[in-house]
């Protein structure tokens, strides 16, 4: 088949997803044509059946904002004519499934292929539930002939907050690499994120407020105060500011690297003792699936659909939302505890090999693309 892949390029579990889905897709055969305003992060060097399709938008004196809806509807719309695509994948509903909706009724009376719809979280949890955009979310999300969403959790609340209909919407979870993801790769970076032996502390996101960087920083500091750790902070975003000015605050800045944004997450999760997660809330939680098969235990918040990812008692520890105290106590049971860490590694890695694989979750996708391609349910074309 012939897909067509338009996704959010910058860091986070998204833009992520959606480019592992293609580069492996065309591992597996297939032909990816990314449709982006810049090439996705984790998109690296020249991979056979893989091409870029850049949106081009121009500045006008006239827009104070570039018109980036419409001209992905143009990027998408010349695609599918160029280069014959069989399916359209979107991941995020606003505005990506807009846009393409629009695009397939530029084609007039040509034939189209189907429009999939790829849930990931903020689409439809945070943005698509604003006032300004709650009805053309649903419009987009209902106009597509395919819909995914990444957890059970998801799955309900768009049902439920958008009126999709029961059965419309296909469940199909991120997937990780567990061949790259795996504890004691080569390179590993411990020598170097810890210097003294120090245990790992681990946490890799976008620093937007959603994910309560802060917390760790305090949860950070009671395991200080008891364990030598040292906490490595991965990615960058609006919030990093105030983690590092709590973290000069309780003085433990001296044992807390913050890295920056990282596309090779793989090698440096294969050296993670723990990683912490403490959003309000994660559709799915990427990053801990990773973590989980790179071997590292999660000590996280219980929000959403994290508590479908990380094995509570099993693979890690998922306490109340705020309750900094809990996530701290966890940890240092897991940290001074070497037989149940150990026990907690393997059955994290076994998780993420037998329920999240790529040999699990891609042929879904496969399946699901080719039971779009033949069904019947209103379409992207349709107009009522």
């Amino acid at each position: 088949m012939k897909i067509g892949i338009t996704c959010y390029p910058t860091y986070g579990g998204s833009g992520a997803m959606a480019t592992e889905l293609g580069l492996k897709l065309a591992e597996r055969g297939h032909e990816t044509h990314f449709i982006s305003y810049a090439q996705p992060f984790r998109f690296d060097g020249f991979k056979e059946r893989v091409y870029l399709h850049e949106v081009e938008m121009e500045q006008y004196p006239l827009f104070e904002h570039p018109p980036y809806t419409l001209a992905l509807a143009v990027a998408i719309h010349d695609t599918v004519v160029r280069e014959g695509l069989d399916i359209i994948h979107v991941h995020y509903a606003i505005p990506h499934a807009t846009s393409a909706w629009v695009a397939l009724q530029m084609l007039e009376d040509q034939a189209g292929p189907p429009l999939v719809t790829t849930l990931h979280g903020t689409d439809v949890t945070l943005v698509g539930l604003h006032p300004s955009f709650h009805e053309i979310t649903r419009f987009s999300i209902l106009r597509s002939q395919g819909i995914t969403a990444v957890s059970n959790y998801l799955k309900e609340v768009t049902e439920r907050d958008f009126g999709v209909p029961e059965g419309r919407i296909r469940v199909i979870p991120n997937f990780v690499d567990t061949t790259r993801f795996k504890r004691d790769r080569d390179p590993c970076h411990r020598s170097s994120l810890a210097p003294g032996g120090e245990k790992i502390l681990m946490h890799v996101s976008n620093f937007r407020p959603v994910k309560r960087v802060v917390d760790i920083i305090e949860i950070f500091a009671g395991i200080r105060r008891k364990e030598p750790v040292r906490l490595v902070m991965v990615g960058d975003g609006p919030d990093r500011p105030k983690a590092a000015e709590r973290a000069k605050e309780l003085g433990v800045a001296g044992d807390v690297v913050f890295l920056g944004k990282h596309a090779s997450v793989d090698e440096l999760l294969a050296c993670a003792d723990l990683f912490i997660m403490t959003s309000d809330s994660e559709s799915f939680g990427l990053a801990a699936l990773e973590a989980l098969s790179c071997g590292a235990p999660v000590v996280g918040y219980r929000a959403g659909g994290i508590t479908e990812v990380v094995a509570h008692g099993e693979a890690g520890y998922l306490v109340p939302v705020g309750d900094i105290e809990a996530a701290t106590e966890s940890a240092l049971m897991l940290l001074q505890d070497g037989k149940q860490w150990a026990r907690f590694s393997e059955a994290g890695r076994a998780l993420a090999v037998e329920r999240f694989s790529v040999d699990r979750v891609l042929p879904e996708y496969e399946r699901y693309y080719a039971e779009v391609r033949g069904s019947g349910e209103p379409g992207v074309r349709a107009v009522s």
